[in-house]
């Protein structure tokens, strides 16, 4: 049987703005299976952040259940929360989140430091390890500010695998840089998922969501459509058609 890493049941978030009630997310049930990629869509204001959120630990529900690769979150502790939060999820942010004046390979430890479990024996080798694997060996004792916005969203992508987490969580992965760097990103990606990493990103721009396997779109704090998609884009393939037109240019 396929290992669910995600299962919610009737999960709705209403936040209080004075004293009224605001529903952010209606009764959502979903379930991603370990291994997919799927792309979670939706207009601001349609509840794709808040989701995100929950299925990050990062917030609570109102009411409902959440299921993270088997464990029931709705029914632990503040600090048991965090615990799993830590051990079973990877995030990747529009912003990067580097620690400015800390190298890429400090940067990627980072959350080992919260390891009160002592799930990963050799911290540092782990560490560098995860750097060469988003190819970014030979930049570990580079600072933020020497690396470009690709190199610096690959430190993340290097910190959010360091833990072995059950899931990549991205919030806007592709925010902050150009197209081509978007696609080199996206390239990086589907290749972690091909090595059957799990990942699950917040987008609102279909082009990028076609990266992924699977598309989640939502509205008014509900999911509308839930499909897989027919003709995927390559991220690989993708990039060898720009360089093909940037040449063709020169």
């Amino acid at each position: 049987m396929e290992n669910i890493i995600i299962n919610t049941k009737d999960l709705t978030k209403t936040y209080k703005v004075g004293d009224i009630d605001v529903p952010a997310l209606k009764h959502v049930n979903l379930s991603i299976k370990q291994g997919e990629f799927v792309a979670i869509m939706g207009a601001s204001g349609s509840g794709k952040s808040t989701l995100m959120n929950l299925l990050g630990c990062l917030d609570m529900p109102t009411s409902g259940e959440y299921f993270l690769d088997g464990h029931n979150t709705s029914k632990m502790s503040k600090n048991e929360y965090a615990d799993i939060r830590n051990q079973k999820i990877g995030f990747v942010f529009q912003g990067f989140n580097l620690l400015p004046r800390t190298t890429a390979l400090e940067n990627v430890e980072l959350p080992l430091m919260y390891d009160r479990v002592d799930k990963i024996k050799d911290q540092h080798k782990q560490a560098i390890e995860a750097l060469k694997r988003v190819g970014l060996g030979d930049r570990m004792h580079h600072i933020p500010s020497q690396l470009s916005g690709g190199q610096q969203q690959r430190v993340a992508i290097a910190r959010a695998l360091v833990n072995e987490p059950a899931m990549i969580l991205a919030d806007e992965p592709t925010g902050n840089l150009d197209s081509r760097t978007s696609v080199e990103v996206f390239n990086l990606f589907q290749k972690l998922n091909e090595e059957g990493i799990t990942v699950v990103m917040v987008t609102h721009e279909r082009d990028f969501a076609s990266f992924a396997k699977r598309i989640v779109e939502m509205r008014d704090g509900r999911v509308i459509k839930d499909y897989f998609i027919k003709d995927r884009l390559n991220a690989e393939e993708e990039l060898k058609r720009i360089e093909a037109e940037a040449t063709i240019e020169e």
